[in-house]
C-alpha cells in the first residue's frame, strides 16, 4: 500500500505512523513529503490552544474517490516540556489515523494506537495515580481506542499481580537478577536471543563459566555492602540447562556464596526449556539448590512443526521430561505454547491445547509468533507459511477460553512487533504459581541486572522511574575479553542509582 500525508511535516511522525500502518498492511510505503502514484492520501491537521490538542484526518482511496475522516480533541494540563507535548500529538496523530483506517479496511484493532510492548503499564500508572478503574478504563477506551475485550484482560492482570505481589509499586530499593546462558542445543528458526548450539563449543562454554561467576561475585558483593535486597532470580538464555550437571552445581554455588540472602529470596526460575537437556542429574542438582520452578516448552505437540522450526527433541521425549521433573520434586512447572507456527491451523493448535490438559503445568505461556527481524524465519518467510489474521485470532480465543475452563488465570502479557493478527503473549497461571520475575520485567516497577553473555539489564530510577538499559556482548568471544570491563560499568550505573559514593574497586 502506498501511502502519501499531507498536513505533516515533523520526521518524528513518520515512525509511529509506519507502525500503525503495519497492522493493517503487510507490506507498505509512506511518505510525509512527496510519493508517486499514492494509493491513498491521508490528510492529518492538529492545533493546540490553551493545553487542548485537536487532531482530524480526511482519507482519500485513489481508486474509488471514498473518504473517511477521524477527529480528536482533548484537554491536558500544562506541558511542562515540548518532548512531553509531542508525546501527546504523537498520540492525537494515531488516534484520527487509526480511525480512518479501521474505516477505510473493517479491521478493529482490539489494541488501538499501542504498538508498543507493555499495555499493562499503563493501567498501573493510573491505578498508582489514584485513579479509579472505572475513569481508568474510559480513558484507556477514549485515548488510545483499545476494545472493551482487551481492558477486561489489562484489569484482570493488574489485579492478579497485585495479589500475588501486593508490595508491588514499594519494591524499586531492592533488584532482580537475570542470568544469560547463551547456549542452545539448536537455534530455532523464530529466535533472534543470542544463542549458540553448544555441540564442539565447550572452550567458549568454558570461558563463559569464568567471566559469569566473577560477574555474581562483583554484583554480589556490591549488593551485600549496600544492603540491597534481591526479590527474584531468572536463568534464562538460551538453555540454562545446556550446560553440563557439573557447571550448573558450580553455577549455583556461586549464587549461594555470592548473593545476599538467598534464602529469603521470593523466587528463583531455571528455565529448562528443551526437553532434550534434561537428564536427572541436572534435576538433582535443582533440587540439591532448593530451586524448583522450572520451565519446559513444547511450543507445539505436533512433531512436523518441531522439525520445521528447528527443535530436535521429540513430542515423547517433553512429555516423558515432564513426568521425570515432576517425580523429582519439581512442583512449579511453566509450558510455553506458540500460537501460529508455520503448517499449524486451529485444529493444530486444539490438539495441543488437549495434550497440555494430560499434563496440567502450574503456569502457561501463550505466545502469538512474531516475525523477528534476525530471524532464520524472517529471512525466509516464504520456506515458512503460517495462519491468516483470523485464524490466529481464533487459537488465541480458544487459548483463553481453555485456560479459564481449566483454572488458569492471566497474570501478564507483552506484545511485539510484527506479531500475528497485532495480537499479544499471555503469561497464565494456577493462582498463587504466577511468576514473580515475570511481572517485574513487564511492569518495570525495579532495576533488573542482567549476567552473562547477551544478557541486558534494565535499571529504573527508585524515585522518578526513568529507564537506562545496559547490554553485554552478545557474541561469547567478545564477552569473554571484556566482562570486567562490562561489570566495572554496571557497579558505576548502581552507585548512581542507588547514590552510593564509588569505593568497590
Amino acid at each position: 500500500m502506498r501511502i502519501l500525508f499531507t498536513g505533516l511535516e515533523d520526521e518524528r511522525f513518520s515512525r509511529p505512523l509506519q507502525l500503525i500502518t503495519n497492522l493493517f498492511y503487510e507490506e507498505s510505503e509512506l511518505s510525509i513529503t512527496t510519493l508517486a502514484d499514492p494509493e491513498l492520501i491521508i490528510d492529518i491537521q492538529y492545533s493546540i490552544a490553551d493545553s487542548i490538542i485537536t487532531a482530524h484526518a480526511k482519507l482519500t482511496e485513489i481508486a474509488t474517490g471514498n473518504m473517511y475522516e477521524g477527529n480528536y480533541s482533548k484537554e491536558f494540563p500544562p506541558f511542562e516540556t515540548e518532548k512531553e507535548m509531542f508525546k501527546k500529538v504523537k498520540s492525537a496523530v494515531s488516534h484520527v489515523y487509526v480511525t480512518v483506517l479501521q474505516e477505510l479496511t473493517g479491521v478493529i484493532q482490539p489494541w488501538g494506537i499501542l504498538t508498543g510492548i507493555r499495555p499493562t503499564k499503563l493501567l498501573h500508572k493510573k491505578r498508582n495515580a489514584g485513579v479509579s478503574y472505572e475513569e481508568a478504563h474510559k480513558e484507556l477506551k477514549e485515548d488510545y481506542l483499545i476494545t472493551d475485550e482487551k481492558i477486561e484482560l489489562m484489569q484482570q492482570i493488574v489485579e492478579r499481580q497485585l495479589t500475588m505481589v501486593p508490595d508491588l509499586y514499594d519494591l524499586q530499593k531492592e533488584v532482580s537478577i537475570y542470568i544469560g546462558i547463551p547456549f542452545c542445543p539448536t537455534k530455532c528458526a523464530y529466535c533472534t536471543f543470542p544463542a549458540y548450539a553448544i555441540n564442539g563449543r565447550q572452550g567458549s562454554v568454558n570461558s563463559f563459566l569464568g567471566g559469569l561467576h566473577y560477574e555474581m561475585r562483583e554484583i554480589g558483593r556490591w549488593l551485600k555492602e549496600n544492603r540491597i535486597k534481591i526479590t527474584t532470580v531468572y536463568y534464562g538464555g538460551g538453555t540454562p540447562t545446556s550446560i553440563t550437571a557439573e557447571e550448573m552445581d558450580m553455577l549455583y554455588e556461586e549464587m549461594y556464596e555470592s548473593f545476599p540472602d538467598v534464602k529469603d529470596i521470593r523466587e528463583i526460575t531455571v528455565e529448562a526449556g528443551r526437553p532434550d537437556t534434561i537428564t536427572p542429574e541436572k534435576l538433582d542438582v535443582l533440587k540439591k539448590w532448593n530451586i524448583d520452578r522450572i520451565s519446559i516448552n513444547p511450543q507445539s505437540y505436533i512433531q512436523e512443526t518441531l522439525k520445521a522450526i528447528g527443535r530436535h527433541h521429540t513430542v515423547d521425549e517433553t512429555i516423558e521430561k515432564f513426568h521425570l521433573a515432576r517425580k523429582m520434586g519439581m512442583n512449579n512447572i511453566n509450558m510455553d505454547l506458540i500460537i501460529g507456527l508455520p503448517g499449524e491451523g486451529v485444529e493444530e493448535f486444539n490438539y495441543t491445547l488437549s495434550e497440555t490438559e494430560k499434563l496440567m503445568p502450574e503456569s502457561l505461556t501463550v505466545h502469538t509468533l512474531s516475525f523477528k527481524r534476525a530471524s532464520e524465519m524472517t529471512r525466509n518467510k516464504d520456506k515458512y507459511k503460517v495462519a491468516g489474521r483470523e485464524e490466529i485470532t481464533q487459537m488465541m480465543d480458544n487459548a483463553s477460553t481453555w485456560t479459564q475452563e481449566h483454572g488458569y488465570v492471566p497474570y501478564y502479557l507483552y506484545r511485539m512487533k510484527n506479531i500475528l493478527g497485532n495480537l499479544e503473549n499471555v503469561g497464565y497461571a494456577l493462582p498463587g504459581q504466577e511468576s514473580i520475575y515475570n511481572i517485574m520485567i513487564m511492569e518495570e516497577q525495579q532495576t533488573i541486572i542482567g549476567l552473562g553473555c547477551g544478557a541486558a539489564s534494565k535499571f529504573i530510577e527508585p524515585d522518578t522511574g526513568k529507564i537506562t538499559q545496559f547490554a553485554n556482548p552478545k557474541d561469547p568471544k567478545t564477552y569473554n575479553d571484556s566482562f570486567a570491563e562490562y561489570t566495572e560499568k554496571k557497579l558505576n550505573i548502581l552507585n548512581d542509582l542507588f547514590k552510593v559514593p564509588s569505593s568497590h574497586s
